[in-house]
């Protein structure tokens, strides 16, 4: 008789392991199944090109839930994060800003553009911790539903009054402000230079189709603030070994609690019985069976391809097809032949230990975006690089080096249609490198190998709908009890046994693993599984 499992999870990447993990921990019998040979879905490392390796998509580490790497004892299990602390900001005109943990070395640079904006540099870094620790206990915990009127909303509800008691209206105001406004005009709020507006800014479009000055990005640029390395808020890092050891480190530790992990094997549909899941069918026709099914893919991948919108109520059918994937962002991974040079910068400098941003100025980004609105990947784009090899020589060989490029925009939706990319990849690669090159001279003839990874090739690849890197973009209407959808934000769906604990669920994107961790938990405590 074959196996029933107390839980099936669909997709092997950080938020299904640990989903999986947590469950396996309260005693279920857990079986995981991903689609490709190898864990960790967009949370991965790979040996494209001999000898080097490349987190191929994510590429930094901050948002990790610390009670996450505590409750499955993950550094145990190989987790590493190396520090990242300098950002890099070269500028068209050959002069660049430096930031990093140095407040008086902060000062003295920012103050070359702005005295009094290097005088309000630390006060912000401080209001954002606040903000931070404000928005802690919503994204550590399931989205409360406002139309649920019963003894556990009351109980949330005090608990959240219990922690914003006290707060200063200064404090409220900018919650509501980050909320709402765009990442331009709040960071305007705080400073007057371009040269430090501009690189800043790029936090609150990361992921998203909108423009610095498009309202809610504000928001985004919290989300990727709420950092926490080792007790310190707003620390962002890079894994050891490449990115994806996080999703490995999850795996071993899902292992040793017993949860039994299937590579290489892609989920056609879930099986139904009636409105009911009752486990999963492969493409190749094996069906495996739980009492449970729990999706780690984005929401349309889900609902519109596993289950099948004929299975599915219209209005909530609906609700998912408007709910905006958009993919914006590509990625260009390089192989080096020695390290990049910028003019002015030493090559022992820790600025090329941290972010290099490519982000001059705000018209540089909203001319990036132009492009995007218009069906075109950026001619010059936004640009987070990072080269992981000089904190972690083991990514590449002696004296090579490895540098990631986050790359915006690329929109999935190009004019010729999404199928063009393979069309128009090498031609967006060759704008990311000629953009790069106008900062860093000469790092044309130190490319070994470049892999470049289009939206379309994020949804081809890593199974990330439209090639959003968020499963979902991060905008106002799609947070919190409104995602994926109003009424069924708290990981269950309305297919009965079908749970989601994807980014596409509350609190969002990032390797955070929040949405896999507050899925489990939500199911144990409801007696589901």
């Amino acid at each position: 008789m074959a196996t029933t499992y107390d839980a099936i999870i669909v997709g092997g990447g950080h938020n299904g392991l640990t989903c999986a993990a947590y469950l396996a921990k309260a005693g279920r019998k857990v079986l995981l199944l991903e689609r490709r040979d190898i864990l960790g879905g967009a949370t991965v490392s790979e040996e494209i090109t001999p000898g080097f390796t490349f987190s191929s998509c994510s590429y930094v580490v901050s948002l990790l839930r610390p009670q996450i790497i505590r409750d499955l004892e993950l550094s145990k299990h190989g987790l590493e994060i190396l520090p990242l602390d300098w950002t890099f900001s070269p500028f068209e005109d050959g002069t660049s800003l430096l930031r990093g943990p140095d407040g008086e070395m902060n000062r003295r640079n920012i103050a070359r553009f702005s005295p009094r904006d290097a005088e309000r540099y630390p006060l912000f870094g401080q209001a954002m911790s606040e903000l931070g620790r404000l928005v802690k206990p919503i994204v550590e915990a399931p989205a409360l539903d406002p139309s649920k009127l019963n003894l556990s909303t009351l109980i949330e509800l005090l608990r959240l009054r219990k922690h914003f008691r006290g707060l200063g209206e200064d404090a409220i105001a900018a919650n509501l402000k980050m909320m709402t406004m765009s990442a331009y005009d709040f960071l305007s709020e705080w400073f007057e230079s371009d040269r430090l507006i501009g690189p800043m800014s790029v936090s609150g479009i990361i992921g998203t189709f909108l423009g610095v000055r498009s309202p809610g990005t504000a928001y985004v640029l919290l989300h990727h603030y709420m950092g926490e390395i080792d007790g310190a808020f707003r620390a962002w890092g890079l894994q050891k070994g490449g990115t994806g050891q996080v999703a490995l480190a999850i795996a071993r530790s899902a292992r040793a609690l017993g949860v039994e992990i299937k590579t290489g094997c892609p989920v056609a549909r879930i099986l139904m019985s009636g409105d009911e899941a009752r486990g999963v069918v492969l493409e190749n026709g094996d069906e495996y069976r739980a009492k449970v099914v729990v999706s780690g893919a984005d929401p349309h991948r889900t609902f519109l391809g596993m289950v099948g919108e004929d299975r599915l109520d219209g209005d909530f059918a609906r609700q998912i097809k408007r709910f905006k994937m958009r993919g914006s962002s590509g990625k260009v991974n390089l192989a080096l032949d020695s390290l990049p040079e910028f003019p002015g910068l030493a090559v022992d400098s820790p600025a090329l230990k941290g972010d290099i941003t490519i982000a001059p100025s705000v018209d540089f980004l909203e001319r990036a975006y132009d492009d995007a609105k218009y069906g075109r990947f950026s001619r010059q784009p936004f640009m987070d690089c990072v080269i992981p090899s000089l904190t972690d020589p083991s990514v590449a060989p002696p004296g090579k080096h490895v540098m990631s490029i986050f790359v915006q925009y690329a929109p999935y939706k190009l004019k010729e249609g999404p199928a063009d990319w393979e069309n128009q990849r090498e031609a967006f690669g060759d704008a990311v490198i000629d953009t790069l090159a106008r900062f860093s001279p000469g790092i044309k003839d130190r490319i070994l190998h470049r892999h470049v990874l289009t939206p379309w090739d994020l949804e081809q690849t890593y199974g990330l709908t439209e090639g959003n890197i968020f499963h979902g973009e991060l905008s106002l209407e799609q947070l919190a009890f409104m995602r994926p959808v109003a009424r069924w934000a708290r990981y269950k769906t309305p297919v009965r046994n079908l749970w989601l604990c994807g980014s596409g669920a509350h609190p969002g994107g990032g390797i955070m693993a929040a949405p896999g961790q507050l899925c489990a938990s939500t199911m144990l405590k409801a007696r589901a599984v």
